[in-house]
């Protein structure tokens, strides 16, 4: 595969856009998780499809806008749905886990329509479900670079506050925070991973990459840097062999990337009870 990736420039795309993920998404996970907002992941990539769905309908009907990146659309509604769950959380204040179900049945509705309303795309719709090797563009390498600048920078900025926010929300609000503000651009960031992600994970799996390495790191980590450290580097280790595992069984990435996370966190788990159960034994680790 070494070889492959210089000579061709699409397996270069996808082991860069690879690797790239492999950093942003487990590292934003970690605040995801921490906070209880999972699901929101899954969400907001049912609305990326939508967008994705829709922006290949446009291209049918509209020839003019065949050579769109499908990519742009799915980025807009994933950011606009991000900001639709921060509204509805606030309408439902006291039931604020609602938001996530109305926004994922609405992406699943309206996406379902538009390829009901559309025939031929099967083979492209699969690409961005599942995930492709074959399918990351140099254009679509370009946008998770900038995507994954963005999030660098967006952490970089505000790490401590989110930090705040995630341990204890109530202290951030009464410490003067402008923890809503920070909340909506968290949502807008995540959403912009998702976006990102979907050409190598695929959207129906993408949530996974953004909680399955940071569950693995919280069983063994022991503070919240070395939790985002490890997260990154079984985030990593699951894109990397997940992507040689596609290219040589010809799979979709997604579901090799995905699978290879949950043999992380299962051997993660056996290691730790593996230890636990020496140290009670007596035995010196």
């Amino acid at each position: 595969m070494i070889e492959a990736i210089f000579q061709y420039e699409f397996l270069q795309n996808a082991v860069v856009a690879g690797l790239i993920i492999g950093i942003i998404a487990p590292l934003l996970g970690v605040f995801i998780v921490v906070r209880r907002l999972s699901l929101i992941a899954d969400a907001l990539s049912h609305v990326t499809l939508a967008g994705i769905a829709g922006s290949l309908y446009i291209s049918q009907m509209v020839p003019a806008l065949a050579l769109l990146n499908p990519i742009y659309l799915g980025i807009v509604a994933s950011v606009t749905g991000s900001l639709f769950i921060e509204r509805l959380r606030r309408v439902y204040k006291h039931y604020e886990e609602l938001a996530i179900p109305i926004i994922m049945s609405g992406g699943i509705g309206i996406s379902a329509i538009f390829i009901s309303l559309a025939h031929g795309f099967t083979t492209d719709l699969m690409s961005y479900l599942f995930g492709s090797v074959s399918a990351v563009s140099r254009a679509d390498l370009y946008v998770v670079i900038a995507i994954a600048f963005v999030v660098l920078v967006f952490l970089r900025i505000f790490y401590k506050e989110l930090f705040v926010l995630s341990f204890d929300e109530e202290y951030s609000k009464a410490s003067g925070l402008p923890s809503k503000a920070i909340h909506i651009l968290f949502m807008i960031v995540t959403a912009l991973v998702i976006a990102a992600s979907m050409r190598i994970v695929g959207i129906l799996l993408v949530s996974s990459l953004m909680t399955l390495p940071v569950a693995a790191a919280m069983r063994i980590a022991k503070g919240f840097k070395q939790t985002m450290i490890y997260a990154i580097l079984f985030g990593e280790g699951a894109v990397i062999i997940g992507l040689v595992s596609a290219f040589y069984l010809d799979l979709a990435p997604g579901g090799t990337i995905v699978v290879t996370s949950i043999v992380i966190l299962l051997l993660v788990i056996w290691l730790k009870k593996l230890y636990y159960t020496l140290q009670r034994t007596g035995v010196e680790v």
